[in-house]
């Protein structure tokens, strides 16, 4: 079908014409014969890269141009920015887009002022709690990537969300978007929608295995060229030589760095001059964004045309790989399966050096076959690439067989819910009784129903767990149940700060049973907390943090005895977590940090992330129920936002300052932003640089403080705590 056919108005259709689109891929053109414009919910299951971000997009704009508004729900906070690019460019035909992916309090009312929203799935459930008014003018839900229904992390809430946007808004259109699956017609029945499901892509995917010397696919070979011992080198460089670029999956992220760092001695030697040229500016960019050896190491992979992609990185640093790749300046990314899983980064060639990975409780194990085929999708380019290639490597015959059955052949298993636990339950019991959604537990089963693990199994395989839940939230104070289920205070509290009902039981019990409240007594109190994720506790590091809980250990709320040992060693593991983050707010350099505890700036910035907000949740509790530690938790909030001292609080919230860049000004004698001010350009340059000191200065006469937004088109900076760490921790290798 041609876009000019389709009966959306003259300019929409003009928009598309404009940007080149002229006709429709055959996906696109069935789910417009399965009702897409006609407010039928639809279910598309279809390949990367093959237009399922069209089809959401028509539906959306058919919907506005009639009143409507549309939601889109993305799983992670990068996946939301590169939508909102996209999505910005309807500007041109008066369509207005919003992103909410930040504080879990707030309501975001400002947003309902705009066509088109782009969420979260956590912040749209947090939306939902907090009774956001304009969530009932929703027309048109979208659910990108809605296979992660799978994912034990993500999809309970997931899950639970698509179920309260039915009932809130039961006329509204649902598209959920999604790999390919096995089970794609059980999901299109559970949203009474139809399926869109095909294998077609816009550019050829050829699957193959590389062995003895070839790339084999079914029923043709490719040989590749030997200028090194290691297969994958030699997989790379043939992929370069033909003008393409090439993505590297690695089992963990010392794997991705190492190989990163052989390649770029290949990498360097064919790159021009005018390549080189402009690798040195996303070089120089790199080194400015941090001053840590990873930074170094990555920045010396970048001058080599390599770049290596893991949630270790900070943002800054993975932003710039991202664009220096879709700019063709760099030309291998070398990465964990995370790229995979949803940004838009295609190659030529993808080369998958492993199909195992390590699970803490069976060691080394293969993938499955959805995260192969999401993987294998990112090859091939539209419209820049003649074909794409995903390549596994196979050390023996009998293995390459074993590939192609497994993997190459295989079709993507069936998606499960994971609401199906108490953990999972517990929060979500209490969010729908507080938003309304419920008032008895019948309601709630009632409720249950609706959902994706009710489609699958039987509802009332959840009575039980509905029941304890009910029980626990009785118990600590957050229902209560006269003639119904109603949300005390507190209930709702808890609610709106979207903390696990049973992370706010440990704080306000620590808060009473603490006797020494000092900074470690708050920061082991919320990284005891099921809502924190813990360092793991390696061999050496048994001994120094269990030397350092029995110097302090007047100062924790709860400490096991050392002879309950499964207890105690989950014990040290909290400690640890906390001894990191007070090591944060002490400004220990990043270095010192990343390399004491064998994490990357990345990880640093996503603990200190859900600290911060643990540590607000803290005070809210403390605050609401007449406890101690109010004004300390407030005032380490602050400082576990910035990572600083007390005393550096006013500087570090200037946009550009920094902890470094502020203990640098602030040890000069420029404590404040008057002394800065009075100081001048010249006299701030000698500290920290003439480039960053007029940028600071700028800031400072236009009250620029760090987290401001001025215009929607810098949503990137907004934080959002859970995303960024969920995002890390199913990255967070050994």
């Amino acid at each position: 079908m041609q876009i000019k056919e389709i009966s959306l108005p003259e300019k929409v259709i003009g928009f598309y014409l404009d940007s080149g689109i002229e006709q429709l891929y055959p996906p696109q053109d069935e789910a417009i014969a399965k009702g897409l414009l006609e407010g039928k919910n639809i279910v598309a299951a279809i390949p990367t890269a093959s237009g399922k971000t069209l089809i959401a997009e028509l539906a959306m704009l058919s919907s506005i141009t009639n009143g409507g508004k549309a939601l889109y729900i993305v799983p992670l906070r990068a996946l939301a920015s590169e939508k909102m690019d996209r999505f910005l460019k309807f500007r041109q035909i008066g369509i207005k887009t919003g992103i909410s992916t930040g504080d879990f309090e707030a309501r975001d009312e400002w947003l309902g002022s705009n066509d088109i929203i782009v969420a979260t799935s956590e912040k749209t459930d947090s939306l939902l709690r907090n009774e956001t008014s304009w969530m009932q003018d929703i027309t048109v839900i979208v659910v990108d990537e809605v296979h992660l229904l799978d994912s034990a992390n993500r999809g309970p809430t997931l899950e639970v969300t698509i179920a309260k946007l039915r009932k809130l808004n039961p006329r509204a259109q649902i598209i959920a978007l999604s790999a390919t699956v096995g089970n794609a017609q059980e999901i299109a029945d559970w949203l009474k929608g139809g399926l869109v499901l095909s294998e077609w892509r816009p550019t050829d995917l050829r699957e193959g295995v590389y062995y003895a010397d070839a790339i084999n696919f079914e029923g043709s070979q490719k040989a590749v060229e030997i200028t090194s011992s290691d297969d994958g080198v030699n997989i790379v460089m043939g992929t370069l030589e033909e003008g393409g670029q090439c993505l590297v999956f690695e089992s963990s992220r010392k794997n991705c760095v190492g190989f990163a760092k052989k390649l770029g001695r290949h990498v360097e030697k064919v790159l021009s001059k005018q390549e080189r040229s402009a690798l040195d500016k996303i070089v120089d960019a790199i080194i400015e964004a941090s001053e840590t050896e990873a930074s170094r190491v990555l920045a010396q992979c970048v001058r080599n045309g390599v770049a290596f992609h893991h949630a270790g990185l900070n943002s800054a640093h993975r932003r710039l790989v991202e664009d220096g790749f879709r700019e063709n300046a760099i030309k291998v990314i070398c990465s964990t399966p995370t790229l995979a899983a949803g940004l838009n980064l295609p190659a030529r060639r993808v080369v998958i050096r492993s199909y195992k990975r390590y699970d803490s409780n069976f060691g080394m194990q293969p993938i499955p076959v959805l995260e192969y085929k999401q993987m294998a999708g990112r090859a091939g380019r539209p419209h820049l690439d003649p074909y794409g290639e995903s390549v596994l490597i196979a050390r023996s015959y009998e293995e390459m067989e074993a590939l192609f059955e497994n993997y190459v052949n295989a079709k993507a298993e069936d998606i499960w819910s994971k609401l199906g636990t108490e953990n999972a339950l517990r929060t979500h019991v209490l969010s729908t009784v507080v938003s309304g959604f419920a008032s008895s537990e019948e309601g709630l089963m009632e409720f249950m129903s609706a959902t994706f693990f009710a489609h699958q199994q039987e509802a009332r395989d959840l009575q039980e767990l509905v029941e304890q839940s009910i029980s626990f939230l009785l118990e600590h104070g957050m229902l209560q149940n006269e003639d119904r289920l109603r949300a005390t205070k507190l209930g709702k509290l808890v609610s709106m700060l979207y903390v696990d009902p049973l992370s706010a039981a440990i704080i306000l019990e620590g808060l009473e049973k603490a006797g020494k409240l000092t900074d470690l007594t708050l920061m082991h109190l919320i990284c005891s907390t099921p809502d924190m994720k813990q360092l793991y506790m390696r061999s050496s590091d048994y001994t120094m943090i269990n030397e350092f809980a029995m110097v302090h250990k007047e100062e924790f709320a709860r400490m096991p005895s050392p002879f309950k040992a499964i207890e105690y060693e989950w014990f040290l593991g909290e400690v640890k977590t906390a001894l990191l983050m007070m090591k944060w707010i002490d400004e220990v350099p990043m270095d010192e940090i990343t390399m004491q505890f064998n994490i990357g700036e990345g990880d640093i910035h996503a603990f200190a992330d859900m600290a911060q907000w643990l540590m607000h949740a803290t005070a809210r509790l403390a605050e609401t129920m007449g406890l101690q530690g109010v004004e300390n938790a407030y005032e380490l909030e602050k400082r576990i936002q910035y990572g600083a001292n007390g005393q550096l609080l006013e500087l570090v919230s200037i946009r550009d300052v920094g902890r470094v860049r502020a203990r640098k000004l602030y040890d000069a004698g420029l404590t404040s932003v008057e002394a800065l001010k009075s100081a001048g350009v010249e006299r701030i340059a000698k500290l920290i640089g003439p480039r960053t000191a007029e940028k600071i200065m700028n800031n400072i006469m236009g009250s620029h403080r760090v987290g401001e937004q001025n215009s929607i088109d810098s949503a990137d900076e907004v934080y959002r705590p859970i995303e960024r760490l969920q995002r890390t921790f199913n990255d967070f290798e050994d």
